[in-house]
């Protein structure tokens, strides 16, 4: 049976401006669970529904299939249900549909397997996610009644101690799948039936955790980041102009050129060299008269006209492995470094075609905070790092 993954991402949000497509810890939001459902390498094919041009343009850059949603079933008012059968009419080869929710982004591959052999393998005609709460409910009581309010899953004079009770088991919106016969029935849960349960660290919800720093922090604890394992950096080769600087030169009356810099970024940089990541800068052009004037005591490479090449002899002088390398360029030279690097970003204002080949964009411009911002991401990763060590 033909399964595919689909994402439903509209582009209006009453709560955040196209919230499906808004960066979370440098990736856009649809790109957490995109990422899991290719790796899970359950997928005859993985399909976002939109109805916007900027969330298609990032749903085939992460390499997912895009089905044009109609407006119908684009409304404020439309149901996930009339979106996936509005999908179904017009792919007759899909025989289950894994509707997965962008909202969702600690979503893991390991999560997708197991579903798909329920369904596939033990017969289930759907599943869908939850997640084990410990939370005591009590009845409400509207304004105006005169009565009182009741326990509805404890009895107050013998509570359970946390480890006593089992809890509870709460839908958590992660995923639903069902197969064709019974979505054309008008259901996403019936027949068969058989939940799976995911664990409470992974079982972020967005459209809960309002708070975006805060779904940051939980998705850099508890996200997936890839089929290969992470490394520490040793190494971070940072582009010049653009990252370091904003790229503009200024050129006085006799000839001279200046640059400007923001001084979080030269902060950053000594950050990362106290941690023990070597800094490295590299450009294109021969600015070997600002790096002298900035005193970074770096290393430095100009007039470079093949940034990989430099790249890799850097790494393979100091005995690295690709995971163990950052790199933050802007433009179009860097494109091959930043998807060869085990980590990669850019600034907010790099070229469409870095910004593609990166894995962190920063909220940041070059030259005003951008290194900086970078090497904060860089230090969260490496406290994952240390802490899948220690488990």
């Amino acid at each position: 049976p033909h399964l595919a993954a689909l994402v439903l991402a509209r582009g209006g949000s009453k709560g955040i401006p196209l919230k499906n497509i808004k960066l979370l810890a440098g990736v856009p939001l649809i790109g957490w669970v995109l990422r899991a459902a290719i790796d899970s390498g359950v997928f005859h094919s993985i399909w976002v529904s939109t109805d916007h041009d900027e969330i298609e343009k990032v749903a085939k850059q992460f390499g997912a299939q895009v089905h044009r949603r109609s407006p119908e079933v684009s409304q404020d008012s439309s149901t996930s249900l009339e979106a996936i059968t509005e999908f179904l009419n017009h792919h007759q080869e899909v025989d289950i549909v894994g509707n997965i929710q962008a909202t969702s982004p600690c979503l893991h591959p390991s999560d997708l397997i197991k579903v798909a052999d329920l369904i596939q393998k033990e017969g289930f005609d759907s599943v869908f996610s939850v997640v084990r709460r410990h939370q005591f409910r009590w009845s409400e009581v509207k304004k105006g009644e005169n009565k009182m309010t009741e326990p509805q899953n404890l009895n107050p004079a013998k509570r359970y101690r946390r480890q006593d009770w089992p809890g509870e088991l709460y839908e958590n919106g992660s995923f639903y799948f069902a197969k064709r016969h019974l979505i054309e029935k008008g259901y996403l849960q019936g027949g068969k039936m058989a939940y799976y349960e995911m664990r409470a660290e992974h079982s972020v919800d967005i459209d809960i955790d309002i708070d975006w720093p805060i779904a940051e922090q939980r998705v850099l604890s508890f996200g997936y980041f890839g089929k290969e394992p992470l490394k520490e950096v040793k190494l971070l080769v940072c582009s010049i102009d653009g990252c370091l600087t904003n790229g503009r030169i200024y050129v006085t009356e006799d000839h001279k050129e200046m640059v400007s810099y923001d001084y979080r970024d030269i902060v950053g940089i000594d950050l990362l060299k106290k941690r023990g990541i070597q800094v490295r800068l590299i450009s294109d052009r021969d600015c070997s008269k600002t790096l002298s004037a900035m005193q970074l005591g770096s290393v430095a490479k100009v007039n470079v006209t093949n940034k990989l090449q430099v790249l890799k002899d850097w790494q393979e002088d100091m005995g690295l492995s690709w995971k163990e390398v950052a790199y933050l360029g802007n433009e179009e030279s860097d494109v091959e470094c930043l998807k060869q690097a085990g980590m990669s970003g850019v600034p907010a204002d790099a070229c469409t075609a870095a910004q593609k080949a990166a894995g962190y964009i920063c909220k940041s411009r070059g030259g005003c905070g951008a290194v900086r911002e970078f090497a904060e991401h860089i230090f969260l990763l490496l406290e994952k790092v240390n802490s899948a060590r220690k488990q």
